[in-house]
């Protein structure tokens, strides 16, 4: 939003006040050590603010998240009337993500951050076997409908083959019985595991897949960054209909696109 311009004693003011805090500071000279809540506690016990960004603050803290979650499963539950109206029980389904989608993983990405570190292989094959994601807004009773509705629920995860086991757990966990789960065998792309939801996989029926929820436009079949950030507008039409995205500030496909 616009700033409000100062003026030249104010702007004075401000700077002597900086000064002052920035010699309390360096006259402190003591360790800070971190707490799990996120705040910075000295050997004075004067607090400062942990390394969290913005992104994480903003979904682990927010009524935001909260209400763009739950907007958006109900905008799902809505589309999923209308597609699922007159289909047999049994023959369709519904493909879900399941990080960032079903599995709220914020507290890895909290926890992280307050080492001053990020992601890596082994810190997050640890977090997954902890099996501690819990569910985020909207997901588990959305699932639940899909399948009294008489749908089939397919999780389609980029997690790897030897995470699945305690994926399937932690879904369990938070009251989601997917009917498959699909897990990274060879590769990333998740167009070859949607079409194995189609053809029938894991003892399930042929299924026609009527609508696909994720956190990352690869989440979506055909869809990579490089398409479709200068696709036009009509590429976006299936969004709000086949295709329902959630919010996912932390991490993504998306970090690899350069600014304009």
């Amino acid at each position: 939003m616009p700033r409000l311009a100062l003026s030249p004693s104010r702007v004075a003011r401000r700077m002597s006040a900086v000064a002052v805090s920035a010699l309390a500071l360096i006259s402190c000279a003591t360790t800070t050590h971190t707490s799990s809540t996120g705040v910075g506690v000295g050997a004075t016990g004067v607090t400062a603010p942990a390394r969290i960004g913005n992104d994480i603050r903003w979904f682990r803290s927010s009524a935001e998240q909260r209400a763009a979650f739950l907007q958006a499963y109900r905008v799902a539950g809505e589309r999923l009337m209308a597609l699922s109206e007159g289909r047999s029980r049994g023959t369709w389904a519904v493909i879900l993500d399941a990080d960032e989608t079903v599995l709220d993983n914020s507290r890895y990405q909290q926890e992280r951050a307050l080492v001053d570190s990020g992601y890596t292989e082994a810190s997050w094959s640890r977090w997954v076997a902890r099996r501690e994601a819990t569910a985020l807004p909207g997901a588990p009773a959305f699932i639940r409908d899909v399948q009294t509705r008489g749908g089939r629920v397919a999780i389609v995860t980029n997690r790897s083959t030897s995470e699945c086991d305690d994926t399937r757990a932690n879904l369990r966990a938070v009251g989601v019985e997917a009917d498959v789960v699909l897990c990274k065998a060879e590769t990333s792309d998740k167009n070859p595991r949607f079409a194995q939801v189609a053809a029938g996989v894991n003892g399930l029926p042929p299924l026609e897949v009527i609508l696909w929820i994720g956190d990352n436009i690869q989440d979506f079949p055909g869809m990579t960054q490089a398409s479709m950030r200068v696709a036009p507008e009509r590429a976006y039409a299936d969004f709000g209909g086949r295709f329902v995205l959630l919010p996912n500030p932390m991490y993504g496909s998306w970090e690899r696109n350069s600014l304009p």
